[in-house]
């Protein structure tokens, strides 16, 4: 049996996922990165297609109980905690994301009412476009950036791909400032406004640009600066 470690550097599924993207790999190498090691004879990619196969689907195995995952050869109460705690976390972030589907935006209002409670308790600084269609209702949203205290990095490159796969006619930006100051700052001025040009190029409108913190928020549109 063929370990992780002696694969190439490439195929490796950590590696992988990192230089192609989590589409590019398979359900078994998915599994595997939650595993890390596999047990005496078996690879944690052969471990994890054990599982696989054992449970029959993805979304069986999604809803076993750690006391079920224990009971396969090779899994232990740690990795049947991690495999358990991953698709908990899956879950959550499906019914984060149908709960702000199809929303239609109309005012900065709408977006600082859905992203106020996602973001008011957050600590880390969060940078998320929102993709609307030509009715502007959400598409999906997605995170992009994760900084220290007022510290995201965002590029057009990451804003737009985002944009594009989703297929959006306008975007909005959200992100939350955990200093409890909603004010644009002079980089958040500067970096969306180098936004917007790169939007006009890709002929993809940025709605608004919305900060939360706390209980409150600040629109661009409405500051005029957008």
């Amino acid at each position: 049996m063929l370990k992780i470690k002696d694969m190439p550097l490439d195929e490796r599924p950590r590696e992988k996922l990192i230089l192609r993207g989590s589409q590019s790999l398979s359900d078994s190498e998915l599994i595997a990165i939650l595993l890390r090691t596999g047990s005496r004879g078996n690879s944690a990619i052969q471990l994890a297609h054990d599982l696989i196969a054992k449970y029959c689907s993805l979304g069986v195995l999604a809803s076993a109980s750690v006391s079920a995952l224990t009971k396969c050869k090779g899994i232990g109460k740690d990795k049947a905690a991690m495999i358990s705690a991953a698709f908990e976390i899956s879950r959550r972030v499906h019914l984060e994301n149908r709960s702000l589907h199809n929303k239609k935006i109309t005012s900065p209002n709408d977006i600082g009412q859905l992203f106020i409670p996602l973001l008011r308790d957050e600590i880390k600084e969060h940078f998320i476009v929102v993709c609307l269609n030509s009715a502007n209702r959400i598409i999906k949203h997605e995170i992009i950036s994760i900084g220290n205290l007022n510290s995201s990095i965002v590029h057009p490159r990451e804003t737009f791909k985002v944009a594009i796969d989703n297929n959006s006619a306008n975007i909005i930006l959200v992100h939350n400032h955990p200093s409890g100051n909603p004010e644009p700052s002079a980089e958040d001025i500067s970096i969306t406004r180098k936004l917007v040009e790169a939007g006009k190029i890709l002929d993809i409108q940025i709605f608004d640009h919305v900060i939360v913190a706390c209980n409150q928020f600040v629109s661009f549109v409405e500051k005029r600066l957008l």
